[in-house]
């Protein structure tokens, strides 16, 4: 499956960014990062403004590779790190260990037992039997219509994805329901906006709160250097999620064939519900519902 860019770094902001002593909307904590009106020097460098502006799904973030046991062993300085943690790519290293970069983050991997039920929401989308996961995506031949299709993780090997749904950071897009949660993967960079506003402080401001296309969680722009630059609506001070989210303005068809559930699995695996409306339309995300 082709795609713009692939997230092994912490995104930085399109805009130059200050921190205020106020309480974060973002996170519990007594500060929050906003943004000033001035476009980043590094945005500048990657040529953002003829950048692929696509949406920021909201949700927890998964990367595609074959895992082989690597175990990483980190300084004192750094906070300790889960078992079999790996550095994601882009990070910088000094004397064979990972660095923070200017924010002090360490973005890396950590592998998906899924024996263990702290990833089962993770594993709900991966068979890994017949070595298949559920991805969200456009459709192929119509962006304004999206997709559930059923991708061989072959197809998406040193890929990342947003894991979204149910369980995930508070379902902002309406997925399931807590008798019958739904998670998918979707993408990085997969869901274009087809009508972006210039990188300008007020325009971007006025994008986010008049159109349409704007109720989306933020934007990520893939530049052709590979640097990827975003913005988030808590950088400019604005809500989310908000109602009637734009992902949720697209119809969605089902591509998920019998072949790819497990037959032994239970009747709630998400690969037999998906199989269950197979070809079937539905208007939104949200309103997927599968037979009883």
């Amino acid at each position: 499956m082709r795609r713009l860019g692939s997230v092994q770094q912490k995104i930085p902001c399109v805009f130059l960014t200050e921190v205020r002593d106020e309480p974060s909307r973002k996170r519990d904590c007594q500060f929050q990062v906003v943004a000033t009106e001035n476009v980043s020097p590094a945005a500048l460098a990657s040529d953002v403004h003829c950048a692929a502006a696509t949406e920021k799904v909201d949700g927890t973030c998964c990367y595609v590779t074959t895992f082989n046991g690597f175990v990483w062993n980190v300084n004192e300085d750094f906070r300790e790190v889960p078992e079999f943690w790996m550095a994601a790519h882009r990070v910088q290293h000094e004397n064979g260990h990972p660095v923070p970069d200017e924010h002090g983050h360490i973005p890396g991997w950590v592998p998906v037992d899924h024996t263990n039920k702290q990833y089962c929401w993770h594993s709900s989308v991966v068979n890994y039997g017949t070595g298949v996961a559920l991805v969200l995506k456009t459709h192929g031949e119509d962006e304004g219509q999206l997709e559930i299709v059923s991708v061989p993780l072959a197809d998406l090997m040193e890929q990342t994805l947003e894991l979204i749904g149910t369980n995930v950071n508070g379902n902002p897009y309406g997925l399931g329901s807590k008798k019958h949660p739904v998670h998918v993967l979707v993408p990085h960079g997969v869901l274009r906006i087809r009508n972006p506003p210039a990188v300008e402080f007020q325009q971007i401001c006025s994008w986010f709160q008049e159109c349409q296309e704007g109720r989306v969680e933020g934007i990520v722009w893939h530049c052709d250097d590979g640097m990827l630059i975003k913005i988030h609506r808590h950088h400019l001070g604005l809500k989310w999620p908000v109602a009637d989210t734009f992902l949720n303005t697209r119809p969605v068809v089902v591509h998920v064939d019998e072949s790819d559930a497990d037959p032994c699995a239970s009747e709630k695996d998400l690969f037999k519900s998906f199989s269950s409306v197979n070809r079937q339309t539905f208007s939104s995300v949200r309103d997927i519902q599968f037979e009883p």
